[in-house]
């Protein structure tokens, strides 16, 4: 039984052979979106990313079929192309079919690669944006993306590529804007990263906060510096999957930590 059937909203209908990329949100499961559990709780078959809450996966009926497509990096994943092609194998079956993703499916989520691919297999796709874990799991903390007396950009950046000359001109471009970073998935290279900001310009001193397990009951919070991010981070265990914020932003959680009500209750 739909839980949101007696709702006065009106949602879409999913019919068989469609497929719904889903963002599930920065991890805990009471931040799916409705239209999320609109979509799980009527799939035939749920594709899903590594790191998911379980808890989420309950949601769907009892006959779906929960199938695994997560990729980690640095570790065996399924290739891009074969999610891809199991994807468009089952919608030909006619089954109704979400994929499933940590945050949300546009923000460093493969999604717009996964809807070319299905769009040229000529099937139906629908997009169900998810709260993105890098805006998120900052703002649970204390941490807001923009402070008018402090910012009027943000910047989101993923930090999974291998640091060479190349890409640490990237980030000192990046530094020399004097706006906040948020970094995803970037603790593999967070030494290289920060050396390559204090070269554009930003100082040993500037605040850096690093979320591990962002909104779970897991979540850990390192609050500590540009210059001492990657042995603080080491020397804690701090590993993946794990949101680097970058800037003064950082600041306001001092200010705000105290009087945020607790999340994980």
């Amino acid at each position: 039984m739909d839980p949101l059937a007696d709702c006065a909203l009106a949602f879409p209908e999913f019919a068989p052979g469609e497929i719904w990329l889903v963002g599930a949100g920065p991890g805990d499961p009471r931040l799916l979106t409705l239209l999320a559990v609109h979509a799980l709780v009527q799939a035939d078959e749920i594709f899903y990313d590594a790191l998911l809450d379980p808890r989420v996966l309950r949601l769907a009926k009892p006959e779906a079929i929960l199938t695994p497509a997560g990729k980690r990096g640095g570790k065996a994943s399924p290739h891009q192309d074969d999610i891809n092609d199991a994807l468009i194998g089952s919608a030909r079956l006619g089954r109704r079919i979400v994929r499933l993703k940590g945050g949300d499916p546009f923000v460093f989520g493969r999604g717009a690669e996964e809807m070319r691919a299905l769009v040229q297999a000529g099937f139906s796709v629908r997009i169900v944006p998810g709260l993105p874990s890098g805006l998120a799991g900052p703002a649970l903390a204390g941490i807001p993306a923009t402070v008018r007396t402090i910012n009027h950009a943000v910047i989101l950046a993923t930090g999974h590529r291998e640091v060479d000359s190349e890409t640490a001109a990237e980030w000192e471009k990046l530094a020399r804007t004097g706006q906040p970073i948020i970094l995803f998935m970037a603790m593999g290279h967070l030494a290289e990263i920060a050396a390559a900001f204090w070269r554009g310009g930003l100082a040993d001193d500037t605040p850096v906060a690093i979320l591990e397990n962002a909104t779970t009951d897991r979540e850990r919070i390192l609050e500590t510096t540009l210059g001492a991010a990657a042995s603080d981070a080491a020397a804690q265990g701090f590993a993946a999957p794990a949101i680097v914020v970058v800037g003064q932003i950082v600041r306001m959680r001092q200010e705000l930590r105290g009087l945020l009500a607790t999340w994980h209750s």
